[in-house]
């Protein structure tokens, strides 16, 4: 009876727009292009530069270059704009936040996403700690 009462977990399963991961893996850039937004469309049917392709085949050969049930090497790069496909899926890409580099780890649910948007620019500003520009005496804290 205590069997019964706990079922078995089920995790959900990823589809994008429709499409399950195995099937999203084998489809054709063209398909794909028309599974993304508007601005991603764009991007593509004006056709993916040197960088990007660059990029792609830099993930390609990190992970043909890995043992098997480990994390492939991290791939760095500038291109904050680069648009995630679904054969980066299982990379570790290194993006540029304008000081240093932030390792990404893609995922399945990052697929139409920007590269930029997984790597944040600036520092979230934390509001109401004393410190240095404290104007009131009570919130002195020495420096040291």
């Amino acid at each position: 009876m205590a069997d019964a009462m706990h079922k078995r977990r089920t995790f959900r399963k990823f589809t994008y727009r429709g499409v399950d991961l195995e099937q999203l893996l084998d489809v054709s850039s063209e398909d794909f292009m028309q599974m993304v937004t508007c601005r991603a469309r764009r991007k593509f049917k004006r056709g993916l530069k040197r960088k990007p392709m660059g990029l792609i085949k830099k993930l390609r050969i990190a992970k043909q270059n890995t043992p098997e049930l480990e994390k492939p090497a991290c791939v760095k790069t500038h291109l904050r704009s680069m648009i995630i496909v679904p054969e980066m899926i299982g990379s570790i890409v290194g993006v540029y936040n304008g000081k240093q580099f932030t390792q990404v780890e893609i995922k399945p649910d990052m697929v139409g996403y920007y590269l930029g948007e997984f790597s944040i620019t600036y520092k979230p500003v934390r509001h109401g700690r004393p410190g240095m520009g404290a104007t009131h005496s009570s919130r002195f804290i020495p420096l040291k």
